[in-house]
């Protein structure tokens, strides 16, 4: 990023899209392996998992031709696929959040910026990043318990003929989506990377990101419900033609359009990545919070440790000073 600190609380919508676009032009090759290596697996598994979910769901949905033990054993591999998917999912979604936040910050204080270096810190960040989930899932399970709750109450509501209550709840239950999902999801990604950048985690970067958002609240929520929204829509339209769609459309059709919109959802991804580090540093700039480029620089070189790498790349230079 060019722009000088107190420049970025000015920032619009549209302008924090156009200043995380133009970040990859400032270090592609490492843009491109965290993409190879981290986004496009990551986006593959969300799009591709219902190809196997999907089967053995419609066999489910026959349970009347199969024997007992066959069910069982159809339930026991869907089991299997849906925790080994939302493991991969898990895993991927903090290795991209880290390897993408850490290479931002390292070209925002102009620090030597390389693919080994951003792989070198992961582990270090990582841990990091999962304590902080750790309390967001705890905030979340706290949200899915009210927004079933209502759930509940709307189709008790439904089948015994009560208007009012169905009304009553069907406003809850759109304001804890469109409201309360979405806002803990921008303090999620806000305080994922007030873990990375600050000496901070777990509770004490999400209350961070929780003072950072206030008055930001807006725009986070926006960008966040843009982004939830591309998403549904790019699922969507996989499961209807690429899933579900084989009496449609055929096998060569299915396979473009697949492959179409997995590099779709990478593009979407990194530019999310990339526009959740710029907007930690616009929610900085509003709050008139100084950000030292070189406390964050010796911040993001305490994750390199003894890194081999930059030490030669030091002695280098002062080699090349002394002669």
């Amino acid at each position: 990023m060019d722009l000088e600190p107190e420049e970025l609380q000015f920032l619009t919508i549209p302008q924090v899209l156009v200043e995380s676009i133009s970040i990859t032009k400032r270090s592609p090759r490492s843009f491109y392996l965290i993409t190879l290596t981290l986004i496009f697996p990551l986006s593959l598994a969300i799009l591709a998992h219902s190809l196997f979910t999907h089967p053995i769901i419609v066999k489910l949905d026959s349970v009347d031709s199969y024997n007992s033990a066959r069910a069982r054993h159809d339930w026991t591999v869907l089991l299997v696929i849906q925790f080994c998917y939302l493991i991969f999912l898990f895993a991927f979604s903090l290795l991209s959040t880290a390897a993408a936040v850490f290479t931002v910050a390292s070209l925002y204080t102009a620090s030597p910026v390389s693919f080994s270096s951003t792989i070198y810190a992961i582990p270090k960040v990582f841990k990091r990043l999962f304590i902080t989930f750790l309390w967001i899932a705890l905030l979340m399970f706290a949200y899915n318990a009210v927004f079933f709750l209502f759930l509940v109450m709307l189709l008790i509501a439904i089948d015994m003929n009560m208007l009012g209550l169905a009304i009553f709840a069907g406003l809850v239950i759109s304001l804890l989506y469109f409201g309360v999902h979405v806002y803990i999801t921008a303090l999620w990604h806000l305080g994922s990377v007030v873990s990375v950048l600050e000496p901070i985690y777990g509770y004490a970067a999400m209350k961070k990101g929780y003072e950072l958002l206030k008055g930001r609240t807006q725009m986070g929520m926006v960008l966040v419900f843009v982004y939830l929204i591309l998403c549904t829509l790019i699922g969507g339209v996989f499961r209807s033609v690429v899933v579900h769609g084989g009496e449609n459309h055929g096998i060569w059709t299915r396979i473009v359009i697949g492959g179409s919109l997995v590099g779709v959802l990478v593009i979407v991804n990194l530019v999310g990545l990339l526009i959740q580090s710029v907007f930690y540093y616009v929610c900085k700039s509003y709050h008139r919070e100084s950000i030292d480029k070189t406390a964050l620089h010796d911040h993001l070189g305490g994750y390199l440790g003894e890194y081999v790498p930059l030490k030669s790349n030091i002695q280098m230079e002062n080699l090349n000073a002394a002669a």
